[in-house]
């Protein structure tokens, strides 16, 4: 079927004032207007590559009061989206390049696919990361096929480093940028959404300052239907886009973290490309609180069994919110777009989590050290039917009269009535009990 554009001179504009500056892969200038035809030929030359991901009806849709589709490309090979964008750059490559090889030089997604998807095309390729890298992530980007060098303390070592390799050896030094094969390839999941989802309303993608494929999507989506209001979240802790469509032009000077929590939702903007495109065709740009990103972790691993890091979780994030009311009875599809969480991170966020979902609560209060003390509060907390995850006894240290001891209780419950109810029922029979707030 062929689909005739209603947005192309919008998308022309977006890019026809943007200076064609040289590639930071150092390719041929790639920086040309990104037409829904680029989108089309990226989906048909990757189709064979990578997953076309399920876009599904999630049970959090009663919970929010709209309808919310989820499109899973957490369920790529490697946990990410970035696989589009980097599968449609390596196939783009001139020949003789793909001989000689490539070389990335981070442990983010981004160097992860193309870890593997240069190994599958039989390019050679070469990942340089530093001593600090996770050994997980080593492990795994050398289970893709990489040759995998640790160099240096820092990130910047490490792209110094590939930087002087790829000059001495003739590999092709990647980095992630917005060149319009990249981002013709990451905007493949808006043409699969468009598909996937009829009568939709709108289209919510993470942000941040690696918004690719927030511009590229935006690019299909509102080639195909210009009344979907497209939507970017960042974290409030780091409001590059937002900045960065203020000042007019991509900021540099951004603090960003470099905890693996955020990932690529704290990198700084990569190109003038995405902004334009953005602030062209993307409606709105809202940010999120830590605290929601995590409960919005959270929400997916228990209503879709999804293991999502922040990036992946901060679209619904929006909706945990409440930053987006003008959604209520829509139909609204979520793009969870990374599922690359280390485990000892992962189990950290869940318990945090539960704490601010009012799920886990901790009380202490002192009793006398008599037999059967114990136990009657150990039956109040089974009639209120909370679950004890740890008890602890204190009496070498406690100030209060002789032979009395203070028991520290951690315990889960159902939801917030629950813990108010838990709560009420403890200080009717022990006034003096102490709450940790969270």
């Amino acid at each position: 079927m062929k689909i005739v554009s209603r947005n192309e001179e919008l998308l022309r504009d977006a890019l026809s004032c943007i200076p064609q500056s040289s590639s930071r892969t150092n390719l041929p200038s790639y920086n040309k207007l990104i037409r829904f035809e680029d989108i089309s030929a990226a989906a048909f030359k990757i189709q064979c590559g990578v997953q076309k991901t399920p876009c599904m009806y999630s049970r959090l849709s009663k919970q929010y009061g709209m309808d919310i589709y989820l499109k899973k490309d957490f369920l790529q090979y490697t946990g990410s989206v970035k696989e589009r964008g980097v599968l449609y750059l390596l196939t783009s490559l001139p020949q003789d390049q793909q001989r000689k090889g490539v070389i990335v030089a981070s442990d983010s997604n981004f160097s992860m696919a193309v870890a593997y998807h240069a190994s599958e095309l039989r390019i050679p390729v070469f990942v340089i990361m530093s001593t600090s890298t996770s050994p997980a992530r080593v492990k795994t980007c050398r289970e893709y096929g990489a040759m995998v060098i640790s160099y240096g303390t820092t990130a910047k070592d490490s792209q110094m480093h590939a930087r002087r390799l790829a000059q001495e050896n003739g590999y092709l030094y990647l980095e992630e940028e917005d060149s319009a094969v990249y981002l013709s390839g990451l905007g493949t999941v808006g043409l699969e959404v468009y598909e996937q989802v009829p009568k939709l309303d709108a289209v919510i993608f993470p942000a941040g300052g690696h918004c690719g494929l927030l511009a590229g999507s935006a690019a299909a989506l509102k080639h195909l239907n210009p009344h979907i209001s497209v939507i970017g979240v960042e974290s409030e802790s780091f409001p590059i886009l937002q900045q960065s469509l203020k000042a007019g032009h991509p900021i540099e000077d951004q603090a960003c973290s470099n905890h693996h929590f955020y990932g690529d939702v704290s990198g700084l903007c990569f190109g003038s490309n995405s902004l334009q495109l953005t602030g062209k065709l993307v409606d709105k740009v809202v940010a999120v609180r830590e605290e929601d990103i995590l409960i919005s972790m959270l929400r997916l691993l228990e209503y879709e069994r999804a293991t999502v890091d922040a990036e992946g979780a901060i679209g619904l994030a929006a909706l945990v919110a409440g930053k987006l009311p003008e959604l209520k009875g829509k139909r609204v599809a979520i793009v969870i777009c990374s599922g690359n969480l280390e485990l000892h991170l992962l189990q950290q966020c869940i318990a945090r989590a539960l704490t601010l979902d009012n799920r886990v609560c901790r009380f202490s209060l002192v009793l006398s050290d008599c037999p059967g003390d114990i136990s009657k509060l150990l039956e109040i907390l089974a009639r209120e039917e909370a679950r004890v995850l740890d008890i602890k006894q204190e009496r070498t240290f406690v100030t209060s009269e002789l032979f009395t001891v203070k028991v520290t209780c951690t315990l889960e419950t159902r939801d917030k009535i629950h813990t108010a109810q838990l709560r009420n029922a403890l200080l009717e029979r022990y006034p003096t009990a102490a709450w940790t707030e969270r």
